[in-house]
């Protein structure tokens, strides 16, 4: 079963920055952000959009979010 629910795109770009992402640079919605340790990770959405569960789950694989972070 997946532990993920949907979240908003603002929601997850705070969480991700809570916990040691940075960003390096944004053109347009596509905002590159950086952290010690990882690849770089392009986060391609807009505040209002809805990020389901499953993306929620990739995003996590990349960037080591959990579902406590949100």
């Amino acid at each position: 079963m997946n532990q993920w629910s949907s979240a908003k795109g603002r929601k997850v770009l705070s969480a991700l920055l809570r916990i040691g992402w940075s960003i390096d640079r944004q053109t347009g919605s596509h905002i590159v952000l950086v952290r010690e340790g990882y690849d770089n990770f392009v986060f391609a959405f807009r505040p209002n959009d809805e990020i389901g569960p499953r993306m929620l789950a990739r995003i996590s694989k990349s960037t080591g979010l959990t579902p406590n972070d949100l």
